[in-house]
């Protein structure tokens, strides 16, 4: 009847990129298939930042509950020296209750939406693909960044962050691997114009990117707008594309999606697909090579289960975790 309890560094041990895209990819499939439920979320605002559930079931052998909580507090490195991101995942055998496991939430929230980034520029952005932005250079800018180097033959990287010092970290990191160029805001339209794939994981609150720069073809990943209050892409950018979602219930309500709808500029008929139906083979991706498309990533609790499971499974076989009995 033990716990067993996972830190953040058995998690990196426990959990590799390729094991995370393969593991999301799979539950975004039966998602598109229609045979998981629908996930939930709840937020709470707080003073200085927000906290948020998201939670859901997942079968994967057995069936499994996730349950993850995440305190998002924006200023939190400058004033505590502490992460933006802190949490933990629960995860419950769903035929009995047991709590399998509790886990540090912030690795498997940084790999699992570089994962559906991936996962979604995979089979939306244009296959020959070499130049991106990046709007954000904190830990989700740089796991985009190795997602897209997997799955598409990136060359060139425009990196961009409201602090320097993350652009800079963030230029010494890639620059032995790929050629990352630094740049201002008033130069992100330009670097744009130059990107045939455009991410943004910024916890920006008043929108930054609107059409100007963008070319035909170009893949936006819209992942900052996660929670309620969130704003990275103008409205009349994301109703000018072919929208895609993880989930419209929850990208209506919380994503870059639902400023556009509260607008009127399109409907909720305007989308185009939940990334779950493209990948499952229900409605097509990239259609022609001219297509602007949005993916509105607001990040799905069968996402936390899906990499939760694995790092369990892993686990277990590698006898890692801090065993805790709550009955005693």
């Amino acid at each position: 009847m033990d716990t067993l309890i996972f830190q953040r560094a058995d998690i990196r041990r426990l959990l590799s990129i390729d094991e995370c895209m393969n593991a999301v990819e799979r539950a975004f499939r039966l998602q598109g298939e229609g045979k998981l439920q629908p996930p939930k979320i709840l937020g709470f605002p707080a003073k200085d930042g927000a906290f948020h559930i998201k939670a859901g079931l997942l079968e994967s052998g057995r069936e499994y509950f996730v349950a993850k909580i995440n305190a998002n507090f924006p200023s939190n490195t400058k004033k505590f020296a502490l992460p933006t991101i802190q949490g933990v995942i629960a995860l419950y055998d769903a035929t009995n209750g047991r709590l399998l496991a509790l886990m540090d939430s912030i690795e498997i929230t940084i790999l699992r939406t570089g994962a559906a980034t991936g996962l979604a520029a995979k089979y939306l952005s244009l296959p020959d693909s070499t130049v991106m932005t990046i709007c954000g250079c904190g830990n989700q800018g740089r796991i985009s960044l190795k997602v897209l180097m997997k799955v598409r033959g990136i060359k060139r990287c425009f990196a961009y962050d409201a602090d320097a010092s993350q652009t800079k970290k963030f230029v010494l990191e890639f620059n032995s691997v790929l050629e990352t160029i630094p740049i201002t805001m008033e130069e992100l339209s330009e670097a744009i114009s130059q990107s045939q794939v455009v991410v943004t994981c910024t916890p920006s609150s008043t929108p930054y990117i609107g059409s100007t720069g963008i070319s035909a073809g170009t893949f936006i990943a819209a992942v900052g707008a996660d929670s309620e209050g969130k704003h990275e892409l103008f409205p009349e950018l994301v109703a000018s594309g072919k929208i895609v979602v993880d989930l419209l219930e929850q990208a209506a309500t919380i994503g870059d999606l639902h400023y556009a709808l509260e607008k009127k500029l399109i409907s909720v008929d305007y989308v185009h697909a939940e990334l779950g139906n493209i990948i499952a083979g229900k409605k097509p991706g990239r259609e022609s090579a001219a297509e602007v498309i949005i993916f509105d990533s607001t990040g799905l609790a069968i996402q936390d289960a899906a990499a939760a499971v694995v790092v369990f499974e892993n686990g277990l076989a590698a006898g890692l975790g801090k065993e805790f009995n709550f009955q005693n």
